[in-house]
């Protein structure tokens, strides 16, 4: 049995003198119900919030600061790998205040391509692993996965976790591989992507998001950007509360990564509200709140050209991903 932090371990939360399928399914399920009309009308309330001027410069480089710049495809090459990397270090290399972005995450074949890229501009290089996106394998391959990943200097891993055990109602299954990939990350950072698209009811994500943060996650994560529908603003909202309340339960703190199909600086604007009203200031910090994003980049980078000249440059301004 691992523990869920240093402040309480895991039968601490779920109760019992040993953790069991059962014992996870009477935590899990005695969770508050979801109120998917409340839900979804709060989010939609807190979307329209308007920002200031100045409260929008400000949160643009934020945002800008939280984006994990991706590229997660079958032919991604080394030569993208280093572009990628030379924008994440160099947004917009006509000012220089711009800030860098959080990570460049990458398939773990190229984490070692991006790790010498971006060496000594503190950038983080996350990693997918765990037979992502399907998380379709064995346990062995999945953390000679992540083990991969790691040698190759990621030091951050995406995994996913396997949606079948999930919804067959075996968490036992599930924590305990959440357990062995962390310990298999050793110092890198863990995000647990909940795959949201494949989860039916509000209720399975939360309970999904516990199940992941019980079993050690660092960060939750909506989704890998392969299914739709992936990182709504009520999930979001859903998942902030999760690390809210957990907190609250543990003493631990437990960043959030939505993922897939936020594209827009609006867009990052409403998550960050919503990451203010809901989980707290606490939480807005790349450290705690992350977007897995390939074309949101180009846009606050727009945005932020606006609000410095008053003009609107368009797309052959910024760089292509």
């Amino acid at each position: 049995m691992s523990t869920v932090t240093e402040h309480a371990s895991v039968l601490d939360v779920v109760g019992g003198s040993e953790l069991t399928d059962a014992g996870l399914r009477r935590f899990l399920h005695g969770l508050p119900g979801v109120d998917q009309v409340g839900l979804e009308s709060r989010a939609a309330g807190l979307r329209t919030r308007s920002v200031k001027t100045t409260s929008k410069a400000w949160a643009i480089d934020t945002a800008i600061s939280m984006v994990d710049l991706t590229t997660l495809e079958g032919a991604d090459t080394p030569g993208k790998v280093r572009a990628l990397c030379a924008k994440a270090a160099h947004p917009d290399p006509s000012d220089p205040s711009t800030p860098t972005v959080a990570a460049v995450c990458v398939y773990n074949d190229l984490a070692s391509i991006a790790v010498e890229a971006l060496r000594g501009t503190g950038i983080h290089v996350a990693a997918v692993a765990t037979a992502f996106p399907s998380g379709r394998a064995t346990l062995p391959v999945k953390l000679a996965d992540v083990r991969d990943a790691v040698e190759g200097g990621a030091d951050e891993i995406d995994m996913v976790i396997d949606r079948g055990a999930f919804l067959s109602g075996r968490y036992l299954q599930v924590h305990d591989e959440i357990v062995a990939v962390k310990q298999v990350c050793g110092d890198a950072h863990l995000k647990v992507i909940l795959e949201t698209g494949e989860l039916p009811r509000y209720d399975d994500v939360r309970r999904a998001s516990w199940l992941a943060m019980l079993a050690g996650a660092d960060f939750i994560k909506t989704s890998t950007g392969k299914v739709q529908p992936a990182a709504t603003l009520p999930l979001v909202t859903l998942m902030l509360e999760a690390v809210r309340d957990f907190r609250e339960a543990t003493g631990r703190q437990v960043g959030v990564k939505p993922a897939g199909g936020i594209r827009t600086s609006k867009d990052a604007i409403s998550h960050l509200v919503v990451v203010s009203e809901v989980a707290g200031d606490d939480w807005l910090d790349p450290d705690w709140f992350r977007f897995g994003a390939s074309t949101l980049l180009n846009d606050l980078l727009l945005q932020r050209q606006k609000l410095a000249t008053g003009r609107y440059s368009g797309p052959d301004y910024v760089t292509v991903d």
